[in-house]
């Protein structure tokens, strides 16, 4: 196991006890043990302090991983649709959190219309990826759930959270965020074997 791991597993011990106890002393040790999982996170990660404590903060009640979803929507030549993010600078596909009260379908259908401005009807899961603590610099395990999708109308628009959204041949691209690049290619392989 990897130091991300044990302290993300130290962060989930503390946030829980610090949810379900009522005793005072049990508090202490608790917030006692958050501040070390965010301090030792700070080092591990080169996040300042500040913002991994507010991220733990905004959890609240049982720990469980954050689940994304991600679409992998193609045009005819078999190019990837592709959005260039505000927040890093790299390439992804159209992707982000899933909101609570919507079904993975629902989020995966507003994902790529709030950043691509296109709409689509949700097909086949692709592959779950998972990312674990320490990867890519992240404090929490996550879920990612890619989709084949197809467009069903809309209009190209890139939006403040993707500046730059096209259909690109994903095989050119190098600067990929997280594994996109890898989702990329698996959704690809399984649009290729969903077209024979």
């Amino acid at each position: 196991m990897n130091i991300a791991a044990v302290l993300d597993e130290l962060r989930s011990i503390a946030q829980l006890g610090l949810y379900y106890s009522k005793d005072p002393y049990d508090r202490e040790r608790y917030e006692r043990l958050m501040r070390l999982a965010v301090t030792d996170y700070a080092s591990v990660t080169g996040l300042p302090e500040a913002e991994i404590t507010e991220r733990f903060r905004q959890e609240i009640g049982y720990v469980t991983p954050k689940v994304g979803c991600a679409a992998g929507v193609f045009n005819e030549q078999g190019q990837a649709l592709l959005v260039k993010r505000s927040d890093d600078g790299l390439w992804g596909l159209p992707a982000g959190f899933c909101e609570v009260n919507q079904t993975p379908h629902e989020n995966m259908k507003r994902e790529v219309r709030e950043e691509t401005g296109l709409e689509v009807e949700v097909g086949s899961l692709v592959e779950v990826f998972s990312v674990m603590p320490g990867d890519y610099n992240q404090p929490n395990t996550l879920y990612a759930l890619v989709f084949l999708c197809k467009v069903t109308g809309g209009v190209l628009t890139p939006s403040h959270e993707t500046p730059v959204v096209g259909y690109y041949d994903h095989k050119t691209i190098t600067e990929w965020h997280f594994d996109h690049g890898l989702r990329a290619e698996r959704a690809y392989q399984y649009w290729l074997q969903q077209s024979e």
